[in-house]
């Protein structure tokens, strides 16, 4: 089979903040893979400041994939790339792998049966709202309510923690927890040493979760996991673990979620295996996008839907960018349809 691939660059429509900084653009990069008249596609997108490939030069790493390439050679990549490895591209291993499963399936963007690809069931998503200040933060809250979002995600973390907190408390006096579910994603914003009373504050507003409370790596993860009085659920600090130090670390924190990124954690077929990890230590999880451009994200979106996953998903991110690949999806309400 033949390989290529190609660099486009997402800009996004207005800059997309965390506590970590504001992405104005990001490239990534089309994977195909052609044989027989058929063609898979897959997208590489790692982010700049997350990725464990995201400093990394990937045009020269692809360029060290042969022109002509065969399934053992795919398959030596595909391990060779696996997150905990000394050669760990989890992005372009992503990439790579959805277009190989893309056209093992005939080439036509579709490898899973589910309610989702047969146009017959949407994904419930979260609405997620960007920082921003807190009065347009709270005005694209109550647009996405105003949308049918029953869901709400905030980033916090890099505001005036005050603020913040009564932002969450006019949201609650008109919405309750039985018809508003909140979200709040820290990025590792807080400091150690007082994360856990930021929490305690923020318990009064009925918040479903908190992702990543404090940064990665933090030695007593598990003591914030255990004591905090909102469900912690993981996300950055997954990011370069091996399925096997993966569940070394789910076995010593105890989170109540965790958040799965395919993109950062080295394609559907890991997630899977940290799916399975999930359900054998009563892990909930849900999965969300990485900032990847409409593939990417059509990608994971059909990875998710074989799975009986109730809880609202992170798939929202299709209308970030200004030029994009064409979409194969749309939200209707809090519900992601493919098209």
């Amino acid at each position: 089979m033949k390989l290529s691939f190609s660099k486009h660059l997402l800009t996004f429509k207005k800059p997309a903040k965390t506590s970590r900084g504001e992405y104005l653009e990001k490239p990534s990069w089309l994977i195909q893979l052609s044989e027989n008249g058929k063609t898979g596609v897959g997208e590489a997108s790692p982010l700049a400041d997350l990725s464990t490939d995201g400093q990394v030069d990937v045009l020269a790493r692809l360029n060290q994939l042969p022109e002509e390439i065969s399934d053992d050679t795919i398959e030596d990549y595909l391990e060779r790339w696996k997150p905990g490895n000394a050669e760990a591209l989890p992005a372009v291993r992503f990439g790579l792998h959805c277009a190989l499963l893309d056209l093992k399936s005939g080439g036509n963007g579709i490898w899973i049966n589910s309610g989702f690809t047969r146009f017959e069931q949407g994904i419930p998503i979260n609405g997620l709202v960007w920082m921003n200040n807190i009065e347009q933060m709270e005005e694209e809250a109550q647009l996405k309510i105003q949308k049918g979002f029953r869901c709400i995600k905030f980033k916090v973390g890099a505001l005036d923690f005050d603020a913040e907190c009564k932002l969450l408390e006019r949201l609650r006096k008109n919405h309750s927890a039985f018809k508003l579910e909140i979200r709040l994603d820290a990025n590792g914003a807080f400091e150690t040493d007082t994360a856990l009373e930021q929490i305690k504050e923020l318990r009064r507003f009925e918040i479903h979760s908190i992702e990543q409370p404090v940064k990665p790596g933090y030695a007593l993860l598990d003591k914030i996991c255990a004591e905090s009085t909102i469900p912690v659920a993981l996300d950055e600090e997954l990011i370069g673990h091996s399925l096997e130090s993966g569940a070394a670390l789910i076995k010593q924190t105890k989170p109540r979620y965790i958040v799965l990124k395919p993109t950062l954690l080295g394609g559907l077929d890991l997630c899977d295996g940290w799916i399975q990890m999930a359900e054998n230590t009563q892990t909930k999880w849900w999965a969300t996008s990485a900032l990847e451009g409409n593939l990417g994200l059509f990608a994971i979106s059909q990875w998710v839907s074989q799975y009986e996953n109730k809880l609202h998903q992170g798939l929202g991110t299709g209308s970030l960018f200004v030029q994009n690949f064409p979409s194969k999806t749309d939200v209707k309400g809090e519900f992601l349809w493919r098209i």
